[in-house]
């Protein structure tokens, strides 16, 4: 019976220490939210190999002006 008792005591303080840390939070604009949520994820490792690899194939583009591609120079 008294580890039945220390048991729900555990769980107890346990879910208060959990509702604890998860405090409401408000957000003034959605790019707010993804800011930090963003901060709060961490990206897995397979997927950063993949970006790493996939950015290092692309090319950069050719150094030309913005006008020169508006008017055809």
């Amino acid at each position: 019976m008294k580890q039945h008792t220390k048991l729900n005591q555990k769980q107890e303080t346990i879910a208060e220490q959990q509702t604890e840390s998860k405090v409401a939070r408000e957000f003034s604009s959605s790019e707010e939210l993804l800011r930090f949520d963003a901060g709060q994820t961490s990206v897995p490792p397979e997927i950063t190999q993949r970006l790493q690899k996939s950015s290092a194939q692309i090319s950069p583009s050719a150094s030309r002006s913005w006008w020169k591609n508006i008017f055809g120079r």
